[in-house]
Formats: C-alpha cells, structure tokens, sequence
C-alpha cells in the first residue's frame, strides 16, 4: 500500500542568506517536477532574497506572518532541510546546492541551475550608481568590493574573532587592501562592523557604506569590478549576480560551499592541507576548532597571490 502523503509541503528555511540562495534551484526543481501546486516556502527569519523571483515570491513567507499556521501549516508536511548533515556534503560529493536538492527532490546528486536572483530596477540603478560614485570621488576605474568576515565572526576591542575560522585575519585584510590600492584599485568594504582604517597608512580611503541591506550590495556587487570575499554570503550573491570573484577558504571545503567549476570564480583554499572538517550543525568539536584557528593566516606571498587573482595577473598554482 503506498502511504506516501499527498498533503502539499511547507519547507522551513534557516540560516543565513547563503543558504537560503543555495536552496533556490532545489526548490525551482521541486516546482519544477512535483506537482505539488500548493507548497509554500518559510524563512524561518527575515529574509527577502526570494522577492521578484518570477516563480517562488508568492510562495514565500517568513515565520512572522499572521496566521501563516492556521491557515497554511496546519494542513500541511512540514520539511526542514539541513544540507550539513547530508553524508554527501560532509564528505566532500556535493556541494550545498546539490544537498538541498537531495533532500528536497529525492534524486542523488546533480548538476543544478545558477540560483535565481531579480533585482529590481531601482536596486540595479543605485548599485550603479554607487559604485560610479565610489569611482568618480577616489579617481579609479576599477571597484573592489571586499568581504572579510562570515557571519560567526564577533568583534572584540579592535580584534576580530571566528570560531567558524572563515574570515580573514585582520592584518592580512589590511596588507590585502594596501596592496590592491597600489595597483589602483578603489576598495569598498562589506562588513557589518564599522572599521577603523585611519592608522593603516592606506594610500586612498576605503568606502564602507553603513546601514546596506543585502539586496542593496548585491546591486553593488554586480557592478563592481570584481568581488573579493571568505566563505560568506558575498560570494552567493556575486555567483548569482556573474560578477568575477576570488574567495579565500579555510576550514570549510570549497567543493561544499563555493564553485569552483564557474569560469567566474578564482578558489584561494587555505585550507587544502591542514584543515578537518568541522562538524558545525551535527556536533561541536572544540579540537577541530582550534586545530583549523590559524588556518586563514596568510603569508605575504599568499597576500600577493589574493591581489594578483583579483587584479586579473597571470598566477601559478
């Protein structure tokens, strides 16, 4: 007897924006091949990176939304997709995209589509003009825009701390900036924490615009020039804005969290010879933790390396 349910899904979303984008092709595909007309999609926070999606927005809700129970969920199968704890994805044969798509779809492991992202016109048009602005006050052609902390970091006096040990050391973030400067690169930092730059000896000044909502970057982002970034939102969005990116790794697996496959994208992995997989979202393990903790320290010739992919030099592996 088949006693599979034919109740419609609601998918609960958690997490970082990161991951809500990386769900956006399984939950095209779940559209896509299920028949299921009437599942919704429940950001389990505030999140609008669905809105303007030509098919999903309708579908999507955060948890605020009134009555959203009584009159969605109660007739509804509840999943809670959690790609971390796929066998796949911890063991390095998918990437976060693919494990999403396991769970929601149910068919192994397959190629999937770029997420889809739709910026509105007045999103694209301040993205424009921001960076044309950031060009015309510091007198360069070229915009970096530069993540360097995930979203575990905390800020502790002028230091800054990732357990996660995603995010970029801060005297490397510094030296990193110098240099691309001296290669006349203008340089905008995407940070949360408001930065003090004033005794770095920069050579020009570093835009850090205050009070940017995600959307409002990836506007920005996909009219930079480039994007520099760790394992961290940023990289998302300039994947699925076809901005070119290098994004620096450490104790996370590029094959899990990035793409290395797009012709776009400039993989610097720290990591690839020391680090072990943290268990984070199935364990804690405090001896992983600290074994990986020097694991983003960058050498000066690894700093070079960083500005020469951005700069678009030839480099050598």
């Amino acid at each position: 007897m088949n006693t599979e349910s034919k109740r419609p899904k609601a998918f609960f979303l958690n997490g970082g924006m990161g991951r809500i984008i990386s769900a956006i092709p399984a939950l095209e595909k779940y559209q896509e091949e299920s028949g299921d007309d009437n599942f919704i999609i429940v950001i389990e926070g505030i999140c609008d990176i669905l809105k303007g999606h030509p098919t999903l927005d309708t579908k999507t809700y955060d948890m605020y939304h009134k009555n959203l129970f009584h009159t969605k969920v109660v007739n509804m199968d509840i999943v809670s997709p959690e790609p971390y704890r796929v066998n796949a994805y911890f063991n390095q044969q998918c990437n976060i995209a693919q494990a999403f798509d396991m769970l929601i779809n149910n068919k192994g492991i397959r190629e999937l589509s770029k997420p889809t992202l739709v910026l509105s016109k007045e999103e694209l048009l301040a993205g424009k003009k921001a960076i044309d602005e950031i060009k015309e006050k510091l007198k360069k052609e070229k915009v970096v825009i530069i993540q360097p902390f995930g979203r575990a970091v905390e800020q502790i006096d002028s230091s800054f701390v990732d357990k996660s040990n995603r995010s970029l050391e801060f005297f490397n973030l510094k030296n990193i900036i110098r240099k691309l400067q001296q290669k006349d690169w203008a340089v905008v930092l995407m940070s949360e924490f408001g930065i003090d730059f004033k005794d770095a000896g920069f050579p020009d000044e570093v835009a850090m615009p205050e009070k940017i909502t995600l959307r409002q970057w990836a506007g920005l982002i996909k009219y930079a020039d480039h994007f520099l970034g760790c394992d961290s939102v940023g990289q998302h969005l300039a994947y699925s804005v076809d901005t070119p990116a290098s994004v620096i790794f450490g104790a996370t697996y590029p094959e899990n969290t990035s793409y290395p496959k797009s012709k776009n994208f400039t993989i610097i992995d720290l990591g690839q010879m020391d680090r072990e997989y943290d268990p984070i979202r199935i364990t804690y393990d405090e001896r992983v933790s600290r074994k990986n903790e020097k694991i983003m320290s960058m050498t000066p010739e690894i700093e070079d390396y960083v500005v020469a992919a951005v700069n678009g030099d030839p480099i050598e592996d």
